[in-house]
């Protein structure tokens, strides 16, 4: 079977995704409601690599279960978001960290859907149970940068 493909590789994009929002939770300091619920959802990211990497065991993979933190660049990244403040272009970096946070999340819920899939063709009952409850998490992430996009685009494309 191939479902070690598939932990593999949503191991990955889950790391991928934790890290990506540390990085915007970082970079927008500025904007409190992208820093708190970036470092929030990002929590859940993480918490999904640890369930994954124990998941992996079972299928002689091993992931690893920590999500590296944000590095040396982090007091960087803060002091160039508060000096920056909420200039326009400040704004145009926050649209495109959020739709790369979208289309992340979009492939980390794909993912998602194929370990469900795969799991329950497969019957197993112990990955179908981790996808049941880790896939609408990640489906909360989606619908945040989506409505962050909807709520910001607005305002920092046409000023």
């Amino acid at each position: 079977m191939k479902l070690g493909l598939v932990l593999r590789e949503l191991h990955r994009a889950e790391t991928h995704l934790a890290k990506d929002l540390l990085k915007t939770s970082d970079r927008h300091h500025a904007e409190h409601e992208v820093h708190h619920v970036a470092r929030d959802l990002a929590a859940w990211s993480a918490a999904h690599v640890r369930d994954l990497a124990r998941a992996g065991r079972a299928h002689d993979l091993d992931l690893g279960e920590d999500v590296p933190g944000p590095g040396p660049l982090e007091p960087l990244r803060t002091a160039l978001a508060e000096l920056s403040g909420r200039r326009p272009e400040p704004g145009l970096l926050l649209l495109a960290d959020l739709r790369r946070l979208h289309r992340r999340a979009a492939g980390v819920s794909l993912d998602w859907e194929l370990l469900a899939q795969s799991a329950q063709a497969a019957k197993d009952s112990e990955l179908l149970e981790l996808a049941t409850r880790c896939h609408p998490q990640t489906l909360r992430q989606l619908k945040w940068t989506n409505a962050m996009l909807k709520v910001l685009s607005p305002q920092i494309l046409t000023s």
